[in-house]
């Protein structure tokens, strides 16, 4: 198991950018797939994002496709999520997810880690 710790949260016009960061402890971050999910006021917490264990493939909701990057720097035990062209409606706590499992960090099931949470809020 991996300890995640998310920072890059903040206030932001409709239309900015934020780039969230989930920083890993331990030594086997390589061997672990990442994903980022969300938690809106009132809302189910849902995907977001995911990245493979090398960085090869990712995959993104529907709602964020084109707008949000996900990438990892494995020397740095680090996951990124680059947002651009922020709406309201992404106003949110964001969560980063790690497991071996790619299955469970698209669907956020049985997922081995998960971070404290870092707030997001666009206003319009």
């Amino acid at each position: 198991q991996v300890q995640l710790v998310e920072s890059g949260g903040g206030l932001v016009q409709a239309g900015g950018s934020l780039r969230l960061s989930c920083a890993a402890s331990g030594r086997t971050f390589s061997r672990y797939a990442m994903g980022w999910f969300r938690q809106g006021p009132e809302k189910e917490r849902e995907f977001v994002a995911a990245i493979t264990w090398g960085g090869g493939s990712t995959y993104y909701a529907d709602s964020v496709k084109g707008r949000f990057t996900i990438s990892r720097d494995n020397a740095k035990n680090t996951v990124y999520l680059q947002m651009n062209s922020l709406k309201p409606e992404d106003t949110a706590v964001y969560y980063c997810a790690a497991d071996s499992s790619l299955y469970a960090v698209r669907v956020g099931k049985g997922v081995d880690s998960w971070g404290q949470g870092t707030q997001v809020t666009v206003s319009s």
